[in-house]
């Protein structure tokens, strides 16, 4: 793929005025967006991101237009795995609603950095050393692992948001502030200055990127190794990550089979990997040293039809369980009384819940009540 800098170029003129007007129409004017604005503006981006990659198809052909589709796909569906993560850590620090979109902003500005060096590092290791898919492989399908224990997780298991080197590093060096200062990220008193929650909190979010680069980054090069698709790609998944987070903010949770969708995404590229690995290889303790053929790499297309169903069932099938877990939920039956021995009702009021006698609450009790 022949990358003129003019499209370099161009790709960072996008990038920037997409921040640019993120800064000034949104973040400047401190606001809880509505629910209405942050679907608007997460349709943009992802439209956005499909003229891209329809430009890079009538460019460059179907061939990079079809690896630019599967990587920003599955960057897509990886970064809402952030969200959860951004959630906890912006829950944690007690972000004030109306600071959310600066935080999540500059923490992306952070992350888009971080993942450019990954990138650049990546691509040149991959130009050197062959063998270094083989790494990426056996990492993605450790990955994979870990996503589909996840999904087995009891609700809450690892809700603690722990904080990382940089987050202890930036306490332990500078004075901070009891409590958010507006949305500064310094502020200056009695001749110190202070260090703001605003900017640990920006710092935690950006730096906890780091982990999620370490997983997309392998994954989109199993689908592309054009360093301008991988960074494209990334750029338009991290960029409408504020307004996707604001959009779906109290629905990820129903996502239910999210973690095992990305498995089954992630075990697939790591397979991919490995296949790719051995048609080039040239370790000597594999196969001699030679290559080896015997199966055949998956193509672009099959990898996009795969990343775009497993998706799709992965949505479909967590909507059907939350909408048969609501029913179970409206079918239960109200609470009874038992008789005594006279046959009447008895005096004692019913215990609501399942912890106690073993009576039934009713299904229409306050919420209040509910939820003690």
């Amino acid at each position: 793929m022949d990358v003129p800098m003019l499209a370099w170029v161009g790709l960072a003129a996008i990038i920037f005025t997409m921040l640019a007007v993120d800064f000034l129409g949104h973040v400047r004017k401190p606001h809880a967006p509505s629910l209405k604005e942050a679907a608007w503006w997460s349709l943009a981006y992802v439209v956005m991101a499909l003229v891209f990659g329809v430009i890079v198809w009538a460019v460059w052909g179907p061939v990079f237009g079809g690896e630019y589709f599967a990587g920003y796909i599955t960057e897509k569906s990886l970064s809402v795995d952030n969200l959860f993560v951004f959630v906890i850590i912006i829950a944690a620090f007690r972000v004030p609603r109306n600071y959310q979109q600066q935080v999540l902003l500059v923490g992306i500005i952070i992350a888009l950095l971080l993942r450019g060096i990954f990138i650049a590092v990546g691509a040149a290791a991959i130009n050197q050393f062959a063998w270094i898919f083989y790494v990426f492989g056996a990492f993605l399908l450790y990955t994979a692992y870990a996503q589909a224990k996840e999904g087995v997780e009891e609700p809450g298991d690892d809700e603690d948001y722990q904080e990382n080197a940089v987050v202890r590093w930036v306490r332990k060096g500078f004075p901070v502030t009891e409590g958010y200062v507006g949305g500064k990220l310094l502020h200056r008193h009695a001749g110190t200055t202070y260090v703001t929650p605003m900017l640990i909190v920006i710092l935690a979010i950006g730096t906890a990127d780091v982990m999620f680069a370490v997983d997309s980054i392998p994954a989109i090069f199993g689908l592309t190794q054009e360093p301008y698709l991988v960074f494209a790609a990334n750029a338009f998944s991290l960029l409408g990550l504020r307004q996707l987070y604001f959009l779906i903010d109290g629905l990820l949770d129903r996502l239910v089979y999210l973690h095992y969708g990305l498995a089954a995404i992630l075990g697939f590229i790591g397979v991919k990997l490995i296949i790719h690995a051995l048609h080039e290889n040239s370790v000597p303790f594999i196969n001699g040293g030679e290559e080896w053929h015997g199966l055949p790499e998956p193509t672009t297309t099959v990898s996009l039809l795969f990343i775009i169903g497993v998706l799709t069932i992965t949505v479909i099938a967590s909507l059907a369980k939350n909408r048969r877990a609501e029913r179970l939920a409206k079918a239960e039956p109200k609470a009874v009384t038992t008789p005594d021995e006279d046959g009447g009702p008895d005096d004692g009021a019913p215990t609501g819940g399942s912890r106690g006698t073993g009576s039934v609450a009713r299904s229409d009790a306050p919420a209040a009540r509910s939820a003690e």
